[in-house]
């Protein structure tokens, strides 16, 4: 994606900006994300933004989904996934977030110069 820059978070975590504004980053452990069985807290959450809560709802419902949400994320549209489930999805459909998230973060003028190039269905399966 273009106008993309990494800027290194507090922690040193990588965190992926356009227009400073950030759409996908590597989050440290927090009390709000862990392992049910074991309570330890996940090394490997990923926040990624999406478009509306109606696409985070749609990419959180389903209980085998490698995304889910925790309470702290209410109202923020974004959804979480484990570096570590990133292998149970295609690379089409991560594209597809991926690309998502950039839309739902770049400037209105980036997002519709990107979509004229590559169309509204760039990444998707037709």
């Amino acid at each position: 994606m273009p106008h993309v820059t990494v800027v290194e978070g507090p922690s040193g975590n990588p965190v992926y900006q356009v227009g400073q504004k950030s759409f996908v980053f590597f989050r440290t452990r927090r009390p709000d994300a862990v392992d049910p069985v074991t309570g330890e807290r996940y090394d490997d959450v990923i926040v990624i933004w999406v478009p509306s809560e109606d696409d985070k709802l749609a990419l959180t419902q389903d209980p085998d989904s490698p995304f889910f949400t925790t309470s702290h994320f209410d109202g923020h549209l974004s959804v979480l996934v484990r570096g570590s489930r990133i292998p149970e999805l295609t690379l089409q459909e991560l594209t597809e977030v991926i690309q998502d998230a950039w839309l739902s973060r770049a400037s209105p003028t980036r997002a519709r110069r990107w979509l004229a190039e590559h169309g509204p269905d760039a990444g998707r399966s037709s």
